[in-house]
């Protein structure tokens, strides 16, 4: 039901099908995140029309209203939603981390107030499960604390063994063959953590894993040493997911270190901030430059904004705070980051990935290609760490 084939390599980078019940996907891919059960401004329709091929849904936001028992009497997300493909819902832990001086955690879970309306919820391993079964989705997530950067390392191994009992806890309430249940990895910043927590996570051997607890406030310099040495080390016959990584320079690192999957608010968030993604880097809407131009956002891209629309248009809008301009720059934004994987995807199987990458850097990085972005190409064109348990 979740087969995961391998069809292309070139160093560490592939081109997988995974096959979910709601349909295959193409890796390596990008999941727009669909917080409150939308992608925000963007219809199912023009999801599809982009390419997406599966949706984030938010664990915390949806059991909080408008309740898990809703979404599930429409029969899970996509009748809720009216997007058709599969689906992947978080565990609520990121949100709970982010909380803050909200919440309370202790070995039974987390104990936090509503930002709706200050009221207290309980939200454990067990009713994490609970809520993601009642929405449906075809990849649940496994229960887990995100560590703030910075933390102390005790903190994050204290972390990381806890996390490791929840998901123990989520695999034996989980009830659903239906839905695959993707474990976490965390561990921080830190090589020998994140080895102790690929210690006690990789024995339960879920349908696939995540690496979490990065892209939450640690340079990028400290980020992708983390990523290349878990990556490497998880099994090379399952989906590999590095959560909440949205930048473009973010998914060409991560699928050249080996990452399957990437989620991220970034795209439509910066869509609504009025910048528009580009390879050329990120286009200013709100500047002067835009006003007068008749080119479109991207002469390259084929999504209805850039196929419709001159820059001056839709900096227009942006001026006048139409909700048509920030829908549209979001609506690109998507599909640049669809592009940006199809290209990827496309290179793997020509055997031409890093050529391919490092051309686009080239031209994305203004001030020159970062260190840290060199290394992860340069690392990726090595064969993959042999996991015993692959």
């Amino acid at each position: 039901m979740f087969e995961f084939e391998i069809q292309h390599r070139d160093g560490r980078a592939r081109v997988a099908q995974f096959h979910t019940p709601r349909g295959t996907v193409t890796t390596p891919m990008f999941m727009p995140v669909g917080t409150q059960g939308t992608v925000k401004g963007i219809s199912p329709q023009e999801l599809l029309d982009i390419g997406s091929q599966m949706i984030l849904g938010n664990t915390y936001h949806l059991m909080l209203r408008p309740g898990e028992a809703m979404v599930a009497t429409h029969g899970g997300l996509p009748g809720f939603t009216a997007y058709p493909g599969p689906f992947l819902t978080d565990s609520g832990g990121f949100q709970v981390m982010s909380l803050g001086h909200m919440r309370k955690i202790t070995e039974e879970g987390v104990t936090f107030k509503s930002h709706l309306d200050g009221s207290l919820v309980n939200l454990t391993p067990e009713r994490s499960i609970q809520v993601q079964e009642a929405l449906g989705a075809d990849i649940i997530m496994a229960f887990d604390e995100c560590p703030p950067y910075p933390a102390e390392r005790e903190y994050i191994l204290r972390s990381l063994e806890r996390t490791e009992r929840w998901l123990a806890r989520c695999l034996n309430v989980k009830s659903r063959e239906e839905q695959a249940l993707f474990a976490i990895v965390q561990g921080g910043v830190h090589e020998d953590l994140r080895q102790r927590s690929l210690d006690l996570t990789l024995p339960y051997n879920t349908p696939g894993f995540a690496l979490g607890g990065l892209a939450v406030g640690e340079p990028k310099e400290e980020m992708y040493p983390a990523v290349a040495f878990t990556a490497e080390r998880l099994p090379d016959h399952k989906p590999r997911y590095l959560m909440g990584v949205g930048h473009p320079e973010d998914l060409v690192a991560g699928v050249a270190l080996g990452v399957d999957m990437f989620d991220c608010v970034y795209p439509t968030r910066t869509g609504r901030f009025g910048y528009a993604l580009t390879d050329q880097g990120r286009l200013n809407m709100n500047s002067s430059a835009p006003r007068t131009s008749m080119e479109p956002l991207d002469p390259d891209c084929d999504c209805y904004a850039c196929t419709h629309y001159t820059r001056a248009y839709l900096a227009h809008l942006i001026r006048a705070e139409e909700m048509l301009g920030p829908r549209m720059l979001s609506l690109h934004n998507l599909r640049y980051l669809h592009r940006l994987m199809e290209r990827a995807r496309s290179a793997i199987q020509a055997g031409e990935f890093h050529a391919w990458a490092s051309a686009w850097a080239a031209g994305y990085f203004k001030n020159g290609i970062p260190a840290w972005f060199q290394s992860a190409l340069d690392q990726g064109r090595t064969g993959a760490h042999q996991n015993p348990q692959s």
